[in-house]
């Protein structure tokens, strides 16, 4: 703290330069995530809806300006407030959002080759993928191993502060691995297209097996700590990430297998499509419904609007597209069913979080600092820290 009879420290000067972007956290990629994923998920249902697949392309285009803006402006914050970058890194509650970089660059490189190409060409869609899989793969392998060091050696927490955030980092390699393998055909045969599709198959198991020893914990708190507070509970919905991302990423890899690996191996990731997905789509229907029952509790208790509301929409458009996967592979009508249904919830969740975010931008509260505690003294320096 630098009292008034103190001279300014150097680092406060760039932070009046560029106020607005003080607290813009990491966790402000979820809007890209979620964004994206409205356009990947809608591509590939079902139904022809005439106009869709436009509709889609459009969502896409968002997201790439979205994720351009917000990589500036983030740039802005580390250039200007370094200090408040790394209480970001420092907070236990924030350092996991460092996954949603990662998993924002994979969701638009991945809807480029999906639905972009439509407008930018095959070529063009492909090279835009490729930077950002390559990108995103680098930070969300660095995040899977950072946060959690982090966590272990540097933050400070209490058993009860388990929180479904604490996968957000673990589920960014899962990502990678359901969208590596749309790049799998661009590349020349034999080695090349191998040694990508088991990279993905190992990115796979570097998530799962996180996911695997963390969510008892989660669970674990949830049963045994009582619900979470009313501002996190949209966070139960990050649990159905690595469920519904999991089940899509063996499904690419069940599409893109035949010629790239020996025929057995290939029969083999069909195989795994099904024993894997089904029962994990299971348990994802399950999650949803008892995150669903303690949304509508914690709004029945006055919860507000807050950016955890973004949970609502990149998680639920991987059970949609996983659900699209078992579709295919198991040529289930009931499948092509949920996943319909469940689009129509992605949609309307991203229609509520886009416009309240919307909302809260023009106004400036969702990018104003922390409000004081009642009762706190009001500062009467300049705050660096």
């Amino acid at each position: 703290m630098v009292t008034a009879a103190q001279p300014l420290s150097s680092a406060s000067v760039p932070a009046r330069r560029v106020p607005a972007v003080r607290h813009l956290g990491p966790n402000w990629y979820a809007c890209v995530m979620g964004t994206a994923i409205v356009g990947t998920a809608g591509a590939a249902l079902p139904r022809h809806v005439p106009g869709l697949r436009t509709a889609c392309t459009t969502v896409w285009a968002l997201s790439l300006v979205l994720l351009a803006a917000l990589l500036v402006a983030r740039s802005l914050h580390w250039v200007h407030h370094r200090d408040q970058a790394r209480a970001h890194l420092l907070d236990p509650a924030a350092a996991p959002f460092y996954g949603c970089l990662s998993m924002a660059l994979l969701a638009v490189g991945g809807g480029a080759v999906t639905v972009g190409r439509d407008w930018i060409g095959t070529s063009a869609a492909v090279a835009l993928d490729t930077v950002l899989f390559t990108a995103g793969t680098a930070v969300g392998l660095a995040a899977a191993v950072a946060v959690p060091y982090l966590m272990a050696v540097r933050h400070r927490i209490e058993p009860g502060q388990a929180s479904p955030v604490w996968l957000l980092p673990l589920v960014a390699p899962m990502v990678s691995a359901a969208v590596g393998p749309l790049l799998v055909p661009h590349l020349p045969p034999g080695q090349p297209r191998k040694t990508l599709l088991l990279a993905c198959v190992a990115m796979f198991g570097v998530s799962l097996l996180a996911t695997l020893v963390t969510l008892p914990v989660i669970f674990g708190r949830l049963l045994t700590g009582g619900p979470l507070p009313l501002a996190l509970t949209p966070s139960l919905f990050l649990v159905l990430g690595p469920l519904g991302q999991s089940t899509t990423a063996v499904g690419k890899f069940a599409d893109v297998a035949p010629g790239v690996v020996p025929g057995p191996y290939a029969e083999g990731f069909g195989v795994l499509a099904v024993l894997y997905g089904v029962p994990v789509m299971g348990f994802a229907l399950m999650w949803l419904c008892l995150a669903v029952a303690h949304v509508v509790r914690a709004r029945r208790e006055g919860m507000g609007f807050s950016m955890t509301w973004w949970s609502f929409t990149f998680p639920v458009g991987t059970c949609v597209t996983g659900a699209e996967a078992l579709a295919r592979h198991t040529g289930l009508a009931v499948y092509d069913a949920l996943t319909v249904v469940l689009y129509a919830v992605l949609v309307a969740a991203w229609s509520v979080a886009a416009v309240h975010t919307a909302r809260g931008l023009f106004s400036g509260a969702l990018l104003a600092g922390p409000r004081p505690a009642p009762g706190a003294p009001r500062p009467a320096t300049a705050r660096t820290t």
